[in-house]
C-alpha cells in the first residue's frame, strides 16, 4: 500500500511516500478500512512542522473517511461496505474530557490517515453522513466537531443568538454553517473582502474587514444594538482575544479554540470580570459529540466548503498551500 511518513527533523519536505504491505485481517474489536480521503487541519500542520512532537516515521493526518472492508470478532455496529469517519480523540467516548482520554490522536500520538489501509478499533469510528462523499466526510472529525462543541455542547446556542466567527478556515466556516442552521445570527470577520462576500453567501448577516476596522468589537456591538454577541468562536488567540472580549455581551462566552497569533499574551482580566464572561478553552470533542453532530447534519442541507483537493503523494504541496493561508474552507487529500 501507499502511505506517507514524516521523518525527523519535522518539515514539510520530510514527508516521504513509502510502499509497505497492506495490513492483514482485523483483530478482535477492530475494523479493517480502506481509507479514501483526509483533510488538513492546523494541528496537522503543527505536527509536520515540529510544533507538536511526533515520532520519527509517523504517518500524519488526524482526519480520515473510509470504507469498512472487514470486521473483527466481537465488533457490533459496523459491517463491510459501511462508510465511516475517524475520531480525533478515540479514547474519549463520552462525558467530560480528561488527561487519560485525550491521548492516541491519529497522526500525532499514533499513525494517522495518510495511507491506503488501516486496522482500527471499532470504537474509534463513527458513521459518515449517508449522502456525503468521502472527501466531504473527511472534513468532519477535527474542524466540524470543534465547531459543534463550541455551539451545541459547551454553550448551547439558541435561535436568535448572535455568534461571531473569525476568518475562513475550517472551524470558522463550519461554525458559520452550523450556527446558521441552528437559527442564530452570525457576524464574520476577515481581512479579505472577497472572502467576506463568500461568508455572507453562507449566511453571515454582518461581515467586518478587520484590517480596515481594527476595532471590530465596536462594529459588532453596533450590529447587536450595543448588547454584544452571545458567543465568540475565537481562533486567533492573544492577538484577537481582547477584541473578542469587548464584542461579547455581559454573561456571554468566548470559546478559545485557536492560537493563530501565538500561544501566550496579555489578558484583559478587568473586562472579563466586568462582563462576567466565560472563557472556555476547547479542543475538538468526544466520540459521542461526533455521533450527535452527524445525526444533526443528516437533517440539514449543509455541505462542507472544500477549497482544493490533492492526491496522497502531493501531501507536502497541500501543506504548503495551507501554510500560505489563502485557502477558504478545507484542503482535502484524495487517497
Amino acid at each position: 500500500m501507499k502511505l506517507m511518513r514524516l521523518h525527523l527533523p519535522a518539515a514539510v519536505d520530510n514527508i516521504v511516500l513509502h510502499e509497505e504491505p497492506e495490513p492483514g485481517p482485523p483483530a478482535p474489536g477492530e475494523v479493517k478500512v480502506r481509507i479514501r480521503a483526509s483533510s488538513l487541519n492546523f494541528h496537522d500542520l503543527g505536527v509536520v512542522t515540529g510544533r507538536h512532537t511526533a515520532a520519527d516515521g509517523r504517518v500524519p493526518m488526524s482526519d480520515g473517511a473510509c470504507d469498512v472492508v472487514a470486521v473483527g470478532e466481537g465488533v457490533k455496529g459496523f459491517k463491510p461496505g459501511d462508510r465511516v469517519i475517524s475520531t480525533f480523540f478515540p479514547l474519549w467516548q463520552d462525558g467530560p474530557p480528561s488527561a487519560e482520554t485525550m491521548r492516541d490522536v491519529p497522526g500525532d500520538h499514533t499513525d494517522g490517515f495518510a495511507r491506503q489501509w488501516a486496522n482500527l478499533p471499532a470504537s474509534a469510528l463513527t458513521p459518515a453522513p449517508k449522502a456525503w462523499s468521502h472527501v466531504e466526510a473527511a472534513t468532519l472529525p477535527c474542524a466540524a466537531v470543534t465547531a459543534w462543541r463550541a455551539l451545541r455542547v459547551d454553550y448551547q446556542v439558541k435561535p436568535g443568538d448572535w455568534v461571531l466567527v473569525q476568518g475562513s478556515g475550517g472551524v470558522s466556516v463550519f461554525a458559520l454553517q452550523l450556527a446558521t442552521a441552528m437559527g442564530t445570527r452570525v457576524i464574520a470577520t476577515s481581512s479579505s473582502d472577497e472572502k467576506l462576500e463568500r461568508l455572507a453567501a453562507l449566511g453571515a448577516e454582518v461581515t467586518i474587514n478587520y484590517r480596515r476596522t481594527p476595532d471590530w468589537a465596536s462594529r459588532a456591538l453596533e450590529a447587536t444594538g450595543g448588547r454584544g454577541v452571545d458567543l465568540v468562536v475565537e481562533v486567533g488567540g492573544p492577538g484577537t482575544l481582547d477584541q473578542s472580549v469587548a464584542a461579547t455581551r455581559v454573561g456571554g462566552q468566548v470559546s478559545l479554540i485557536g492560537v493563530l497569533t501565538g500561544s501566550a499574551g496579555p489578558v484583559a482580566t478587568g473586562q472579563i470580570m466586568f462582563r462576567q464572561l466565560a472563557i472556555r478553552g476547547l479542543t475538538v470533542g468526544s466520540v459521542a459529540n461526533q455521533r450527535d453532530m452527524v445525526d444533526f447534519l443528516e437533517g440539514t442541507a449543509i455541505r462542507p466548503v472544500i477549497d482544493s483537493r490533492f492526491p496522497l503523494e502531493d501531501l507536502p504541496v497541500a501543506f504548503e498551500h495551507q501554510r500560505r493561508g489563502r485557502h477558504f474552507g478545507k484542503i482535502c487529500i484524495e487517497i
